[in-house]
């Protein structure tokens, strides 16, 4: 029997593995004109894509382009309505398009996946009341079932993530790097569902995704070890943003196997499943899908940016579990990366001041173009 491979069976294919092995294949981008072309919703159909991750570049990306929000623009500047609140509006708009693309996928995951995150607004990053406020704000103006409330994980952010939780509000937590910090984000969604479990809401609603982030590891510090330049630093390079996220997961793997987990499961809740963010790969000289196939475990949500999921459809390698067997090689890239003098705490704490600040930086690039928008809409329109 001859069978014939055209390209369609071997990206679903290759794709279908990945799904196979427990992964769940989110979209890291969303723009109207992804929306409307109904792009979304082929890549739904054909690139095993169950959610999707937006975060406020993202959104500077696409309505910064202005591309397909011209209408919406105008009539917002007719409005007279605020910068603030006309991003608001756009955002949740195509969030809300987003979510009811995916609906069908939410029903038949039971609301695990089919999801579609929105950040709050990155400015209030160190600021817990105004974020617990801001994300109750949110999942009211998108109104959708399926939606998720992305919230970082700053010091701030903790309190926070356990009341917006304890509200019965499903939370992707973002700007994860570090360990012990995820450890805390851990605590904090358990603390959020005993909470919630207190006043008696449904926990089976309640789903949370912690988004670890990959790849920035990686560029911090393998400048770190080629500044250091010796062959031995050299050899390290690529090897601890794998090693951390692996870590990563057995961390989840403690705490969801813990006594403490057990007693909220029992009320039917549903596991904070790590998901694996900044998986488009900086460095050209590894592989564009390393952060796909060394970070395949089961329960796990890898979010892509489009260039990552078409080059693992296309070139990926799926063999299977590639972290739970990694631990101790993982403990000993790290403390190999350590005995070098690059200090592990240094570099996390860095990265997260610096997830915060471009997440705000662009943020403000959004506003700044939206106004202008407005003004020239508004001038056209008098």
């Amino acid at each position: 029997m001859i069978t014939v491979t055209t390209e369609a069976t071997t990206t679903a294919g290759t794709l279908k593995r990945l799904s196979d092995e427990g992964v769940s294949i989110w979209l890291d981008d969303l723009s109207r004109k992804r929306i409307e072309s109904g792009n979304l919703a082929e890549l739904i159909a054909g690139k095993n894509v169950v959610g999707v991750t937006t975060n406020p570049s993202i959104f500077q990306a696409a309505i910064g382009s202005g591309e397909g929000y011209e209408e919406q623009l105008a009539d917002l500047a007719v409005r007279g309505v605020t910068v603030d609140e006309a991003v608001r509006m756009m955002t949740t708009a195509d969030v809300r398009a987003a979510a009811d693309i995916l609906r069908p996928v939410y029903d038949a995951t039971a609301g695990r996946d089919g999801r579609v995150s929105i950040e709050v607004d990155p400015r209030l990053a160190h600021h817990t009341a105004a974020t617990i406020a801001e994300a109750k704000q949110l999942a009211w103006l998108v109104d959708r079932a399926n939606v998720m409330i992305k919230i970082p994980a700053t010091k701030a952010g903790l309190p926070a993530i356990t009341e917006v939780v304890a509200q019965g509000i499903s939370v992707n937590v973002t700007l994860i790097f570090s360990l012990e910090r995820y450890r805390e984000v851990m605590d904090a969604y358990l603390a959020g569902l005993e909470k919630a479990a207190a006043k008696g809401l449904d926990l089976s609603g309640i789903h949370s995704v912690a988004s670890f982030f990959v790849s920035r590891v990686d560029s911090e510090i393998d400048k770190r070890l080629t500044a250091i330049g010796t062959d031995e630093a050299l050899a390290l390079k690529g090897r601890a943003a794998l090693a951390n996220a692996r870590l990563a997961y057995e961390a989840y793997e403690e705490v969801f196997g813990g006594e403490r987990w057990i007693a909220l499961a029992g009320a039917k809740a549903n596991k904070q499943r790590p998901l694996w963010a900044s998986t488009g790969v900086k460095d050209p000289a590894y592989k564009d899908t390393l952060y796909v196939d060394e970070l395949v475990a089961p329960g796990t949500v890898n979010t892509m940016p489009e260039a990552t999921l078409n080059a693992t459809a296309d070139h990926g390698e799926i063999t299977g579990d590639t972290v739970t067997g990694g631990y101790a090689q993982a403990r000993a890239d790290l403390a190999a990366v350590e005995a070098l003098g690059v200090s592990y705490d240094e570099v996390v704490t860095q990265l997260e001041d610096e997830g915060v600040a471009k997440f705000a930086v662009a943020w403000q690039d959004l506003l700044d173009a939206v106004k202008k928008s407005l003004s020239s809409k508004g001038a056209d329109a008098a």
